[in-house]
């Protein structure tokens, strides 16, 4: 069903306040798509550090939350290939905030844990990340709040699925 909905544009006085998605209507990668950059883009401006690349932030959260976890769980719970997380945990290895160990049972696996620079790090980003998103969880109820996390949660569930047979 399409619902022809409207997107805020920027206030300026030549351009139309609202434009017309057309197609992208019933995109739901393009919703998503679009939140995560303005969301990403205030976040970058609180963090005010050249040093951080994008992800960075989450993968430390899921380290701290996930003491021992492999890379290429990491990898895939954030949605990055095996060279972007490489390159995140080398910054964080030099930031000193995670260190990589060898799987005593599999060699060929790096487990990931944070450092107590990276837990106060965490901690730091943490704060910045909810205050990024203050106004986004003021605007909706504690309900429609964990609505949309469960919604999100499924559709992340849903990206899993075979769908080629």
């Amino acid at each position: 069903m399409t619902t022809n909905a409207k997107a805020p544009a920027p206030i300026d006085p030549e351009e139309p306040a609202e434009v017309t998605l057309g197609v992208l209507d019933n995109i739901i990668g393009f919703r998503i798509r679009r939140i995560q950059n303005h969301i990403s883009r205030s976040f970058r401006a609180r963090l005010n550090s050249d040093e951080l690349r994008p992800g960075v932030f989450s993968a430390l959260a899921l380290i701290g939350a996930n003491p021992g976890l492999s890379q290429k769980t990491l990898a895939r719970e954030v949605g990055f290939d095996k060279a972007t997380i490489v390159a995140i945990l080398d910054n964080m290895e030099r930031q000193g905030w995670t260190e990589r160990r060898r799987s005593s049972t599999d060699r060929r696996r790096h487990l990931l844990f944070v450092t107590p620079a990276g837990a106060k790090a965490l901690e730091e980003m943490t704060v910045l990340a909810r205050e990024n998103e203050a106004h986004i969880n003021a605007a909706l109820t504690k309900s429609e709040q964990a609505t949309l996390q469960t919604l999100l949660d499924k559709v992340y569930k849903i990206c899993f699925v075979d769908v080629s047979t």
